[in-house]
């Protein structure tokens, strides 16, 4: 297990790594939480959520499910002064690229020589279908920026020599979340169907109504079947996507209702999994946590095949379908070949599920409740074991060097400024004044009316989103 360099250097006992996550969305808080837990088990955890449109409530965290030692909300300017005072051992960002180019030169200007820093540990909590260039140049500069399969290894790597900058930061892992019991099937039809739905795929009303009545369809024609639509948040709630048409509101306006058999679901993905015969998405992650599992996947085409819906990135999977061929009776199962590529090898084909935890769910859930983190080691052992020897090696060393993101006033000159200015950083990645709050903590009484106004006006950004925009939208096209 990789421990702290400061506490090696000294003749006290070592003690576990400190780590700090900071996260600006539900999705991304579980990455990174899940994350640090395979990278370094057994650490003490601080959890910190970038203050922004798409900070998660207290329901969508506790339906991740990963708890951390203190948790707190903050600004990228307050973070800085945190991590300055606390010195963790390792940092890790689950962030969008713009807020980790931010985190990287406010790190730069904290620690501009060689110093017993954090380490700066990145990387995305799915599926990389856009912006490939874009969103990885803003993650350069961190020490390790993580793949989810040997696939986003070359891809990654082949952008950093593409612009001449280090690609050594680049190690290739999974994501952290593909876990649960194998699958077993009941027989050769499904019998719980989840469609699981994403905010911003597809855009359009029309589109997502169509899928969402195709579902109920689904559900009509095969009454001995249970079609769960699992949506990503209740209403008022925020996600990473902004969600203009959100589902809960299409469903009141499907001809004749949802029938008895078809419902909106809530929860965490992977306990909804642990029910499922087939999950259909039109390109969501789950389609990867579903086929880690063994379970049968359906990637749509009814909206075609094309890079803004994402589903292109699973040309070659052997998921895609269409409703039409799932109302047949098919249940897509995925190529080997391209699972092996994208890091999701099914449990039943790896070492490690030899003997699926579903067999033994008494035994299993007694080891995973009395060591999570232990359990979670062992069945990442091999995957993991990259990252975890390269963290251990950089924190044995006595300083880290400065991080060197590609982008800088010299690369980008135009770029990064209003990158780094949007985060309350000036051009050098200091604070701008006024940016980090000074003196003392404010009282409970005011604490409490900023979190009621910061809720507010988040609720008035989403109401505009979701009922002013698109009514704008509709009068102009008139």
């Amino acid at each position: 297990m990789p421990v702290s360099n400061r506490s090696a250097q000294r003749s006290a006992p070592r003690s576990p790594l400190r780590v700090a996550v900071l996260a600006d969305s539900d999705t991304r808080w579980k990455w990174g939480a899940l994350t640090a837990r395979r990278l370094a088990p057994g650490h003490r955890l601080t959890g910190h959520l970038l203050r922004g449109r798409a900070t998660p409530t207290a329901r969508q965290l506790g339906e991740v499910g990963v708890r951390a030692d203190r948790l707190t909300e903050v600004t990228c300017a307050e973070f800085l002064a945190d991590i300055e005072r606390e010195r963790y051992d390792v940092v890790v960002l689950a962030l969008v690229g713009g807020a980790v180019q931010a985190v990287l030169h406010g790190v730069r200007a904290l620690w501009p020589d060689p110093a017993a820093r954090p380490v700066i540990v990145t990387g995305y909590v799915g599926v990389v279908y856009e912006k490939l260039a874009d969103g990885l140049l803003l993650r350069h500069g961190a020490d390790l920026v993580l793949a989810n399969s040997r696939h986003d290894a070359q891809r990654f790597r082949a952008v950093y020599e593409g612009v001449g900058a280090d690609a050594g930061c680049v190690t290739e892992t999974v994501l952290p979340f593909l876990d649960g019991a194998a699958y077993e099937p009941a027989g050769s039809r499904a019998t719980t169907v989840v469609f699981a739905v994403q905010p911003s795929v597809p855009e359009s009303r029309a589109d997502r109504a169509y899928l969402l009545e195709r579902a109920a369809g689904h559900a009509r024609l095969h009454p001995d079947r249970e079609v769960l639509v699992k949506l990503r948040s209740r209403p008022g709630e925020h996600t990473t996507h902004l969600e203009e048409q959100p589902y809960q509101r299409l469903a009141a306006k499907v001809p004749g209702g949802l029938p008895a058999n078809c419902r909106l679901a809530y929860g965490n993905m992977g306990e909804v999994l642990d029910g499922a015969d087939l999950l259909v998405t039109v390109s969501s992650t789950a389609a990867l946590e579903s086929l880690h599992r063994g379970i049968p996947t359906a990637v749509l085409t009814d909206l075609g095949i094309r890079e803004a819906l994402g589903n292109h990135h699973f040309l070659g999977s052997g998921c895609l379908a269409s409703w039409d061929q799932l109302d047949a009776g098919l249940l897509p199962q995925g190529d080997p070949e391209w699972l092996a590529a994208q890091g999701v090898a099914p449990l039943a084909t790896t070492p490690l599920a030899t003997t699926p935890r579903a067999a033994g769910a008494g035994a299993a859930a007694g080891a995973e409740a009395a060591d999570p983190a232990g359990a979670a080691a062992a069945e990442d052992a091999d995957v993991f074991a990259a990252a975890r020897a390269r963290l251990a090696a950089l924190l044995e060393l006595p300083g880290l060097p400065p991080v060197a993101p590609y982008y800088t006033l010299t690369t980008a000159p135009r770029y990064l400024p209003g990158i780094l200015a949007r985060h309350h950083l000036a051009a050098d990645g200091t604070p701008l004044p006024g940016a980090a709050r000074e003196g003392a903590e404010p009282s409970r009484l005011r604490r409490r009316l900023r979190s009621h106004l910061r809720d507010a006006a988040r609720g008035l950004y989403r109401h505009g989103v979701q009922r002013v925009a698109p009514l704008i939208r509709r009068m102009g096209e008139l």
